[in-house]
């Protein structure tokens, strides 16, 4: 390898090490498998290091794919040289991948992707949504539970609440009664979250509407906020839960697929019936970019109503990249495969 190459550091925590920090610290099994399956882009995109490094290396780049508990090692050792770090995935309390940022600003090293101090605010639903609300995006007010007692009781709903984790992926331990029609059923749910993941629980106000997502990856050193694609996600449900998140990804996706029952949601542009609300979303997407700092790659969901009424719910600085609507984004604009865009926008983050 030349000195002088430019490298792709991508760091990344897989959920066998995560599995096994949870269960050291008196998580049950089925709580550990359901809590590392939020990694399960690790997973699936290593079976793809190869078409990445071969992508990378037709724009003259390096690729190197470092587990998180190596990244120390590995990034120190690049002082100096021309390294570009992308941390596949963020996390504060159960997952680690907020060190790596940090780790490549000790070195010296350039990063992909957002300010490392978005790394622990994207995970944290109840500071995120406030910071969010404080720029004046239409985030959903939320309550604040800890084990059946209020912190922060949430505003009143004439549409009843909708109880999650606040520290950890939105569609991680959801289940299907998890939309509450009064306050004594949120705090119930809030014990249970408790009592399974040791979280306290987001409750907002339920907001009627369809899913969106909308996925951004900086494939040219001019993308913005018009290179974002919102798609309708229709998963034929009101939300997605916990399981059928599993059942899409990772090991548990794989098992899907072998006895036929997996089924990947429909992807519908957004703008293709509600351009009125594809705008609302580009603009908020604008606003998060600016006033936050999200760059390179991120995604965020929604809530968009018949109207074209949208309500942002969260954003993501480390977006499933191997996930069905993802590689759609990258197809459907970028006409790319994954492992291409990858390089590309790496390539193009190494040019600014």
């Amino acid at each position: 390898m030349k000195e002088d190459r430019p490298e792709l550091i991508l760091v990344y925590e897989t959920e066998a090490a995560c599995q096994a920090l949870l269960l050291g610290d008196g998580f049950g099994q089925q709580q550990a498998l359901e809590i590392s399956s939020y990694l399960a882009q690790s997973t699936d995109l290593a079976p793809q290091f190869e078409s990445i490094a071969q992508a990378c290396a037709l724009r003259g780049i390096s690729f190197c794919p470092v587990e998180l508990d190596d990244a120390a090692e590995a990034l120190q050792s690049r002082r100096g040289r021309k390294a570009l770090v992308w941390t596949l995935t963020d996390g504060i309390a159960y997952f680690r991948g907020v060190v790596a940022p940090a780790l490549a600003r000790l070195s010296g090293l350039r990063t992909f992707g957002a300010d490392d101090s978005l790394f622990g605010l994207c995970q944290d639903k109840f500071r995120s949504g406030a910071v969010c609300r404080a720029l004046g995006l239409p985030v959903p007010e939320a309550g604040l539970a800890r084990d059946g007692a209020w912190i922060v009781k949430p505003p009143p709903s004439s549409t009843g609440w909708f109880v999650k984790p606040n520290r950890l992926g939105a569609k991680i331990g959801i289940w299907p009664d998890s939309h509450v029609n009064d306050e004594q059923s949120a705090l119930a749910l809030s014990r249970r979250i408790f009592d399974t993941y040791r979280d306290d629980a987001v409750v907002q106000p339920y907001v009627a509407g369809r899913n969106v997502r909308a996925s951004f990856l900086a494939v040219t050193p001019e993308a913005s906020e018009n290179d974002i694609g919102a798609v309708f996600v229709d998963s034929e449900s009101d939300f997605q839960t916990m399981a059928d998140s599993m059942a899409l990804h990772g090991d548990t996706g794989a098992a899907a697929r072998d006895n036929g029952s997996y089924r990947e949601p429909g992807l519908i542009p957004v703008a293709d019936s509600q351009p009125g609300a594809d705008a609302a979303i580009r603009a908020i997407c604008a606003a998060l970019m600016r006033g936050l700092g999200l760059r390179d790659v991120f995604s965020a969901d929604f809530r968009v109503e018949a109207d074209d009424t949208v309500h942002l719910i969260e954003f993501e600085v480390c977006p499933g990249l191997p996930c069905f609507d993802f590689r759609a984004y990258c197809a459907s604009r970028w006409k790319l495969g994954l492992s291409d865009a990858m390089a590309a926008a790496a390539a193009a983050r190494l040019q600014a």
